[in-house]
């Protein structure tokens, strides 16, 4: 996966990527010329498509998600909710098949004793879920500061170009540059090849006619961002061979397989390029980042990891000098 990793910056370099980063948002200028430089219209136009994007996914996948645990509440009331028994190949898998296997058996027996059993973990969820739910609406407030800023993307731009200046001095366009492309890269590279998978696995899941399917299309897309989306698509597999026929579940074996192989396509074609560090650099941070801060530590977590990865090879390579001057 980290195989492609982009080449290191290089002093000499300053001036090409600086120009690079001046035009790196060139569709954004395009319009506005088309639209006789109406710069607030173009940021509006803008910012309307990013929310778009963002709102209509989650409205569709919200109203999945209700109506599949509308439908998992109606037959769990009436009593037709039934779990097929476990494989006996479950007690067998490595380190999860006893406690898998008792609690499926469990819940193949005596459902409601079984959610009885996992309530208090899934009480432990609910505060993650309202804070999902609270960076949602920190994501819509954020294209929307992005979208007045991209109003005024020049003076921005000059901010933002004094800024670096300030902290790296001559370094200042190379380290704007890095942290622009890198951000680009996170956006791409791991949101958007997330969102990919996620959006192939839930056609799966809904051909399927897994129960609940967009809530296994949530998990999954949480899982796919945090890189273990195959956590979530070895129980959907499981669940389809214990009851349809073999013919379908081996189809949507088969689909899951390409689901979790588009992953490793895209990701080495869209992680990193553009950005002067390596590719696990950014994958690291952005992780971490993702982890201890949620969506908005992706991008902090990947800018400070790749930023004071330049700084550790500026400080090694004057270090490198004084000892040869030496």
């Amino acid at each position: 996966m980290f195989a492609n990793s982009a080449p290191i910056f290089r002093p000499t370099d300053l001036g090409h990527h600086h120009c690079r980063f001046c035009v790196s948002y060139n569709s954004f200028r395009q319009l506005q010329a088309k639209l006789a430089s109406r710069g607030v219209l173009t940021a509006g136009i803008f910012t309307l498509v990013l929310l778009a994007l963002l709102i209509v996914p989650v409205m569709l996948l919200a109203g999945t998600l209700v109506e599949g645990v509308q439908t998992l509440a109606a037959h769990f009331k009436d009593g037709t909710l039934l779990i097929p028994s476990p494989p006996e190949s479950v007690k067998n898998w490595p380190i999860i098949g006893s406690p898998v296997n008792r609690l499926w058996g469990l819940a193949s027996r005596d459902l409601a004793q079984a959610l009885k059993s996992v309530a208090p973990q899934i009480k432990a969820l609910v505060p993650d879920l309202f804070r999902a739910s609270a960076e949602i609406g920190l994501t819509v407030l954020s294209i929307l500061v992005a979208g007045a800023l991209l109003a005024n993307a020049q003076a921005a731009y000059e901010v933002t170009c004094s800024l670096a200046k300030r902290l790296f001095g001559g370094q200042g366009p190379e380290f704007q540059q890095l942290i622009g492309a890198t951000i680009r890269s996170v956006t791409t590279g791991i949101l958007g090849v997330a969102f990919i998978q996620s959006v192939l696995a839930g056609l799966g899941f809904l051909v399927a006619v897994l129960p609940g399917a967009g809530l296994w299309a949530v998990m999954f897309l949480i899982a796919a961002v945090l890189q273990v989306g195959v956590l979530i698509l070895i129980p959907a597999v499981v669940y389809v061979f214990a009851v349809s026929t073999m013919t379908k579940a081996v189809i949507f074996l088969i689909w899951c397989v390409i689901v979790a192989l588009v992953d490793n396509v895209l990701k080495p074609l869209l992680l990193g390029r553009g950005v002067g560090v390596p590719i696990v650099v950014v994958f690291v941070g952005a992780i971490g980042g993702f982890v201890a801060l949620g969506i908005i530590g992706l991008f902090v977590g990947a800018i400070v990891l790749s930023v004071g990865y330049k700084l550790f090879l500026a400080w090694i390579n004057e270090a490198s000098l004084t000892n040869q001057e030496a």
